[in-house]
């Protein structure tokens, strides 16, 4: 059973712990790491996202950001972006190949599967500046990636959320950190 630090409202760990499965019923405030790979296109960008496994217990089947998960109790931000890239994308990359472009708040509450879900995250996102040429999937979770034009997912996410799950929060940290904002 995986274990997530309980955080205050500036993410900070308040001392007490929460299974994964608990805070989810409850809509426990918790942490996770995501991980933005980007890419120059043009004269903009291009982003690289997931597909969600079918098998996932939130948003199955749906684009969302390149590399994403919790943050076990004890563990920091930085460590967990390294291990979800190696575990979801296969890239082992360094600490120093990840820079720290800011955080924020993603909190819904959302039936899926047939059993209400309840999202209360506290995020630390990352821009990962290291190859992405060769991938091995954890296909538990990850069922294909691609290549989107930044600008274009923007856009979608507006009008239509039939793809993408990405959280307009965290692509908006994305755009910020690439001085698009």
């Amino acid at each position: 059973m995986e274990y997530l630090d309980i955080v205050d409202e500036n993410g900070k760990p308040t001392g007490k712990t929460v299974s994964r499965e608990e805070a989810h019923r409850m809509g426990i405030m918790h942490r996770t790491a995501h991980v933005w790979i980007v890419r120059p296109a043009g004269n903009g960008y291009e982003i690289l996202l997931q597909k969600r496994s079918e098998e996932k217990e939130s948003y199955p089947g749906m684009y969302d950001t390149s590399s994403a998960g919790h943050i076990t109790a004890g563990d920091e931000p930085l460590e967990s972006a390294l291990r979800e890239l190696k575990e979801e994308l296969g890239i082992d990359a360094s600490p120093e190949e990840l820079s720290f472009a800011g955080t924020f708040r993603i909190r819904y509450e959302k039936e899926f599967h047939g059993r209400i879900f309840r999202d209360n995250e506290f995020t630390s996102v990352f821009v990962y500046h290291g190859a992405a040429d060769i991938m091995t999937l954890q296909e538990s979770e990850v069922s294909e990636v691609r290549w989107f034009d930044l600008d274009a997912v923007w856009e979608e996410i507006h009008h239509s959320r039939d793809r993408f799950c990405v959280p307009e929060a965290g692509l908006q940290v994305l755009r910020a950190y690439l001085g698009l904002e």
